[in-house]
């Protein structure tokens, strides 16, 4: 584990706050940069203000990070990370399809940077989990990337070079909304046939005739054979998927996260057989396909990292996260 981590800032090291906005929990982490080893030191969480809107949980986000910074002086850059769209040129959000309010057009950059004292950089949730693996996790070493997130949506995170691909307006990367099936069941989005209207865990849930995606997983592991078709069914959907990613990029890994990637090789043996089956134009063997490690905190921690390499305008160099106990709700901020 190493020496345990100080308040005090080492010389030449820098602090980094990462914000993560969930429609239950808000998670915030401070990181630490040294050289080129990157180091995760505090973490934790409270509830999300969601009955207040975004006039209530902006100004949380200012309250969680304040705190932090008070218990780990140094921090010179945050990052948050948006469960949804938003303006980069303004710092704004413009769609947060789980958090209620009027979010198109709210500003969170700047009360969030005055609230703290430092530059603030948006980045989608998605993308923070896809940069936090490919530093300090699943993905450390990988030249190009891709990642899926599998919860109550389907995120995804592309990385070309070293570099998590955000594209003109922070959205590239949705992975989840490609189409997979032009006459497809309807999606969140709008369109039909995504590739989360298959592989989302209400889908997953339904395809299994279970109330909820855990549900599906216990059963199936206790051999019921409708769950096993239905993550079956769903596995050869996000296949499809995967297949399509590894066709157009050719990428050295595929990190799989989120909730539902807790169902291993009952839902990512039929994706394995699926991707056999479909990829032609390069080798199969040569892309890994892996689960995520650094579970629920990856996007706080993407988040705070790409702050810092917003400010910096470069791409930090992979290191090996070691990650403290996570603080009680109730400590993570001041009333």
């Amino acid at each position: 584990m190493g020496e345990p981590a100080s308040p005090t800032l080492p010389p030449g090291a820098t602090r980094h706050l990462g914000l993560d906005l969930g429609a239950t929990n808000l998670k915030w982490t401070v990181v630490e940069l040294a050289g080129d080893t990157w180091r995760v030191l505090d973490r934790g969480q409270v509830r999300t203000r969601v009955e207040g809107g975004p006039d209530a949980i902006v100004p949380e986000l200012g309250e969680v990070g304040r705190d932090a910074i008070s218990r780990w002086p140094g921090v010179s850059t945050a990052g948050v990370g948006i469960p949804g769209l938003y303006d980069p040129a303004n710092g704004s959000t413009r769609f947060l399809v789980n958090l209620r309010g009027a979010w198109d057009g709210h500003p969170v950059v700047g009360p969030v940077s005055a609230a703290l004292g430092v530059p603030v950089a948006l980045i989608n949730d998605a993308r923070a989990f896809g940069l936090a693996e490919l530093r300090l996790g699943a993905g450390r070493g990988a030249g190009s990337m891709v990642g899926l997130t599998l919860g109550t949506g389907v995120g995804g995170v592309i990385a070309i070079d070293g570099r998590v691909h955000q594209g003109h307006d922070g959205t590239a990367g949705e992975i989840g909304h490609q189409t997979i099936d032009p006459d497809g069941p309807s999606c969140n989005c709008g369109n039909n046939g995504c590739l989360e209207a298959f592989a989302r865990a209400d889908r997953l849930a339904e395809a299994c005739g279970t109330a909820t995606a855990e549900e599906a997983v216990e059963r199936a592991r206790a051999g019921d054979r409708a769950a096993l078709d239905g993550l079956d069914r769903v596995g050869r959907y996000l296949g499809i998927g995967i297949a399509n990613m590894i066709t157009v990029i050719s990428p050295d890994k595929v990190v799989i996260g989120g909730g539902i990637a807790a169902a291993g090789d009952l839902l990512l043996g039929p994706a394995r057989d699926e991707i056999a089956r479909r990829v032609r134009t390069t080798s199969v063997e040569a892309v890994q396909l892996v689960t995520a490690e650094l579970g629920t905190w990856a996007g706080a921690i993407g988040a705070a990292i790409h702050g810092a390499e917003q400010a910096a305008g470069t791409a930090a160099v992979s290191a090996t996260a070691v990650l403290p106990p996570a603080r009680p709700a109730a400590r993570a901020v001041r009333r």
